[in-house]
């Protein structure tokens, strides 16, 4: 017999993790299943220990860039052994302490792997769970490449847990995952190399950054392979190498790890959401603006696991995760706001970006004023040693509404949220301008940016 819940929650990351929680303290009965340690991709293999490695190579870097101007250490290093072991101090208690906290408001707690049997039951190593509705927040996974050799591919997940940092490795792929692992490891002493397929790394930020931030990035010692598809992964006693085309001939490159950073998808595989009556697609479960899914009305999706407009993003999944919970408890009447979400790439310098691009602007027809400037010989540029830094504001003539922000510099991912928080509630430009901010700061740049 099955056991019976108002709400069966998949997956305990952001989104998951809130609708439990919030279903709970309305009285509601709640199961929580996940097939990985509790805790979600962001807490336990994703942006939190990420930034832990950041946060090291940043501190390295900011030392190699201020020598001569100051600063004496020039034995500064990365010890990767005790890096990881400060990682770890982030990550080994959340599984438990997440187990606990459920339990403790109530929350009935599952290990497995879900798979739907019904339009709201889903079976859980044997165990039926039936729920008034089910709520699917699973997560993410790297995306199939379908190249030999795949197999030799390592998961960010496993980049994050490496005992000891190989003298060579390969990134597969010129997004997030490459971008901020390569700086990480070139500030390690690795020799690291990102081969991508598409014409630019980074393709969801700005060009003329993007530009600045590969010269940034080749400076720093890493080699960036452009129109280069990988086509195979062949090992080599305790070496790879990649075979990879480029303008159809063929390449090869050498490493001793090989890192998966092509990109993620839905991991829906095992659920069989068929089974459910739900509509899935390459981006997710198919919902509504309610987070509904369009052809099985009791369940819901939020995070990763829906096909909804929202950034692959943290911040994202705990909206749509509060969003689910109101639709849950008070019937369908809030959908999730996505005005201005910034989204930063956290490499040395970082990247940032929120609104519309130059290239959608003018696809919509606004008038659009583009103010754009290289930075890198600005006060707060050069007083840190940065080489490589910029900004492109787009401002709409006549409103003076601000439509885009891009930032690429020291500080970034904090000065992006200036322009996320004016975008949501609608600060026009000459707002920004007549705010007085602490000097110097990076936030004060922000009045000769608009």
């Amino acid at each position: 017999m099955a056991h019976q819940v108002d709400v069966v929650v998949i997956g305990t990351g952001s989104a998951g993790s809130t609708v439990a929680y919030r279903c709970r303290r309305a009285g509601w009965s709640v199961a929580i299943v996940d097939k990985r340690p509790y805790g979600g991709t962001c807490a336990l293999r994703g942006c939190d220990p990420k930034k832990v490695l950041v946060g090291a190579a940043e501190a390295v870097d900011w030392g190699r860039r201020m020598q001569g101007k100051g600063v004496a250490a020039p034995g500064l290093a990365i010890d990767w052994p005790e890096l990881m072991r400060f990682k770890a101090s982030f990550t080994d208690h959340v599984p438990p302490d997440r187990e606990e906290g459920f339990r403790a408001a109530g929350i009935a707690t599952y290990h497995g792997t879900a798979t739907f049997v019904g339009p709201t039951t889903v079976r859980v190593d044997g165990e039926a769970l039936t729920g008034r509705y089910v709520v699917i927040a699973a997560g993410a996974r790297p995306q199939t490449l379908g190249i030999p050799g795949e197999e030799h591919l390592v998961t960010s997940e496993r980049f994050l847990s490496l005992p000891a940092l190989p003298r060579r490795i390969l990134f597969v792929g010129g997004g997030y995952i490459a971008a901020e692992f390569a700086h990480i490891v070139a500030r390690a002493g690795a020799e690291a190399t990102i081969v991508h397929r598409g014409p630019r790394p980074l393709e969801r930020f700005d060009p003329d950054l993007v530009a600045q931030w590969q010269r940034a990035t080749e400076e720093a010692g890493i080699r960036v392979e452009l129109g280069t598809a990988v086509a195979a992964v062949e090992r080599r006693g305790e070496s790879f190498v990649v075979h990879a085309t480029r303008s159809g001939e063929g390449r090869t490159f050498e490493a001793d790890l090989v890192v998966h950073a092509a990109g993620r998808v839905p991991e829906l595989d095992d659920l069989d959401v068929a089974a459910g009556g739900v509509e899935a697609g390459e981006r997710g479960v198919r919902v509504n603006q309610y987070l509904q899914s369009l052809t099985n009305p009791a369940v819901y999706a939020g995070g990763d696991s829906a096909a909804s407009p929202g950034l692959p993003l943290t911040p994202v999944a705990g909206l749509e995760g509060r969003v689910i919970a109101a639709n849950l408890l008070h019937g369908n009447h809030a959908t999730p706001d996505y005005t201005a979400t910034p989204t930063v790439v956290f490499s040395i310098p970082p990247l940032a970006a929120v609104g519309l691009s130059e290239e959608a602007a003018r696809a919509q027809g606004l008038r659009v004023a583009v103010r754009h400037e290289d930075t890198s010989d600005w006060y707060s540029s050069r007083r840190v040693g940065n080489r490589y830094a910029g900004y492109k504001v787009l401002v709409e003539e006549g409103s003076g509404r601000i439509l885009g922000a891009h930032l690429l510099g020291p500080q970034a991912d904090e000065v992006i949220n200036i322009f996320a928080l004016a975008m949501r509630f609608g600060i026009p430009a000459p707002g920004l301008k007549q705010v007085l901010y602490s000097y110097p700061s990076s936030s004060d740049d922000v009045s000769y940016m608009v």
